[in-house]
């Protein structure tokens, strides 16, 4: 209670926090992080989720790619929880300056806040790698095999940063500009293990480092405030 005290404190003196984030903010919605080998993906899929969600395999195997994708990846009827609602609460209080996350489920958004930087991609954009048409979430769901551009047949690709590309520029730079900015940040929901994302924790200046995670991070030498709290249930407790 003594951590959870403290952290409300510099939240209530924050001007210009951020959060940073991973998948577990988005597992307690019921989106499991893909990168999770269980028996079920040993016995459904001939190759290992990071080998599926690279570049060099889309190229390869769209079908076998999407196939992956679908039943994986795409939780659209997936709901905010309580950190999703609470980090919102506190954009609109005037507290927290901007969610950069490594997710791709658009849960921030849906939740109400405005300013997210979405390091990975989203869902919920996808393109005609032919003629650059835009599509949604649902037409790449509910399309047959590969989804292909309804004018001129070329493959739909998801807006998502796959293994072997890069995290787009601008996305990243803005990333580095909030977060040497920040007077608070709150890193929720991360091993801190997925590289170039992790490294930005690096950028932060200032002596209000906070981890929320399960388990031990790489950083947690650096932090000055560790708590081990499911996110959801903690962020629940906080006021806005």
């Amino acid at each position: 209670m003594e951590e959870l005290e403290k952290l409300q404190k510099w939240l209530d003196e924050s001007r210009s926090a951020v959060f940073f984030g991973g998948a577990g903010v988005s597992t307690e919605s019921g989106i499991p992080d893909f990168r999770s080998v269980d028996g079920l993906y040993n016995q459904s899929y001939r190759y290992p989720p990071e080998t599926i969600i690279s570049r060099s395999f889309f190229a390869r195997d769209p079908e076998e790619f999407y196939r992956f994708y679908r039943e994986k990846m795409l939780w659209l009827d997936a709901e905010p929880n309580a950190a999703h609602r609470k980090l919102a609460e506190l954009e609109r209080a005037g507290r927290l300056a901007a969610v950069v996350t490594q997710n791709i489920d658009g849960l921030h958004q849906k939740a109400g806040s405005r300013v997210v930087l979405e390091l990975h991609g989203s869902v919920h954009r996808n393109y005609c790698m032919k003629c650059h048409k835009s599509f949604d979430a649902a037409y790449v769901k509910n399309a047959p095999g590969i989804p292909r551009c309804d004018v001129c047949g070329g493959v739909v690709k998801p807006d998502v940063v796959l293994y072997e590309e890069s995290l787009d520029d601008k996305t990243l730079r803005e990333a580095v500009c909030r977060i040497e900015a920040a007077d608070l940040l709150v890193v929720g929901g991360t091993s801190l293990a997925v590289y170039p994302a992790a490294g930005l924790i690096q950028y932060y200046r200032g002596n209000r480092l906070v981890l929320i995670n399960r388990t031990p991070t790489p950083y947690d030498s650096q932090a000055d405030l560790i708590l081990t709290e499911n996110i959801g249930a903690l962020m629940g407790k906080l006021r806005a």
